[in-house]
């Protein structure tokens, strides 16, 4: 649910870049409160494992459409809401900066759609509400199914929203929300399913772990050595193997626009801020696209300022399928910068606390 330059104004993407800049600040001072040593390795590996796991497109039946995990959820789930939105941040960063997987000026709109609304909507007035005071398997499996789908929901009319708001598309708001809804409902049933079996697996293991996230503090009062090992190597898995396996089909946001303008891309502004964010992009990402080679007589910034400037075809090139080394090293080099930036924040929060 990666979204494009082409898709915002600078009004709105300036303003959702504030918004989450906001957000990250405030769960930076609530996290800076509660940091225990031995929660810092569980960021990063979480990092990295949600990298990964978002470069596993999987296919929706019969409608030529895919998806794939947000992740928000099971982060707010295991490291509770304020920590979990640092997480998907840095997520979303490297994704942006380092592979051109979302535009630089949609970077606000994406960490606030895919990071505030599981976090702080679907996570404390859903999930945690359903569990109640026990934690079970059953309740597990509803919560997780009921907040992920009310999460992606939330997040894919903020993509309408954002949208139209910007009035650079021709994109009907009815129209466009009428697609994006249903297609996105399904996208949130997996995710569902993966989020439960996720968290089922993690409070067979440690069930300590959910207790302190839902008491909103970081606080782990045993060793979580084995949950750390068996998440980064899910990383390394997802990433350097299962990525090979990812659909080819135009992710929900792709597709839907696909759907009511009849095109496979947006064609956006090459001038202005645009224009100067997709020069920046292009430096920095020396992976787009998740490939370790740039399409030849493709200009970067044209692939930007295109809808499909993440995953899927851009209306002036023909798309080519990353060869399986691409996927490999962009899902082990993604993951590692991933867990570095997360280790890297929770070091910088942990230090401020000591100096304070």
């Amino acid at each position: 649910m990666h979204m494009a330059d082409a898709l915002l104004s600078p009004a709105v993407g300036g303003a959702m870049w504030a918004a989450s800049a906001a957000t990250i600040a405030y769960c930076s001072k609530k996290v800076r409160t509660g940091m225990d040593d031995r929660k810092i390795p569980l960021m990063g590996v979480l990092g990295a494992f949600i990298f990964a796991a978002q470069m596993i497109n999987f296919t929706i039946p019969a409608t030529g459409s895919s998806g794939h995990l947000g992740g928000g959820l099971i982060l707010s789930i295991l490291l509770g809401p304020y920590a979990a939105f640092l997480t998907i941040a840095s997520v979303l960063v490297v994704q942006a900066l380092f592979f051109a997987d979302g535009g630089l000026l949609a970077l606000g709109c994406n960490i606030f759609n895919l990071g505030f609304f599981p976090a702080f909507i679907a996570y404390p007035l859903i999930y945690k509400k359903i569990i109640g005071s026990t934690v079970s398997r059953p309740k597990i499996a509803i919560a997780s199914m009921v907040a992920a789908v009310a999460g992606l929901q939330m997040g894919a009319f903020g993509v309408v929203a954002e949208t139209v708001l910007s009035g650079i598309s021709s994109l009907p708001f009815s129209t466009f929300a009428i697609i994006m809804q249903p297609i996105h409902l399904a996208i949130g049933v997996v995710e569902g399913l993966v989020t439960a079996s996720v968290i089922s697996f993690v409070y067979s293991a440690k069930p300590e772990i959910l207790q302190s996230a839902m008491e909103d503090r970081l606080a782990v009062a045993h060793p979580i050595r084995n949950i750390v090992v068996g998440f980064l190597a899910a990383a390394i898995l997802s990433g350097g193997f299962v990525s090979w396996f990812a659909s080819e089909h135009p992710d929900g946001v792709e597709w839907s626009i696909s759907k009511v303008t009849g095109q496979n891309g947006v064609k956006g502004s090459e001038q202005g801020i645009h224009g100067a964010l997709a020069a920046l992009q292009e430096k920095f990402s020396f992976l787009p696209d998740y490939s370790l080679k740039k399409t030849s007589g493709i200009k970067h910034s044209d692939s930007q300022a295109s809808l499909g400037a993440s995953r899927e075809q851009k209306p002036e090139e023909k798309k080519t399928k990353g060869s399986k080394l691409d996927k490999t090293v962009s899902g082990i080099v993604g993951g590692m910068i991933t867990l570095a930036i997360s280790f890297l924040i929770a070091f910088i929060l942990k230090r401020r606390v000591q100096t304070a």
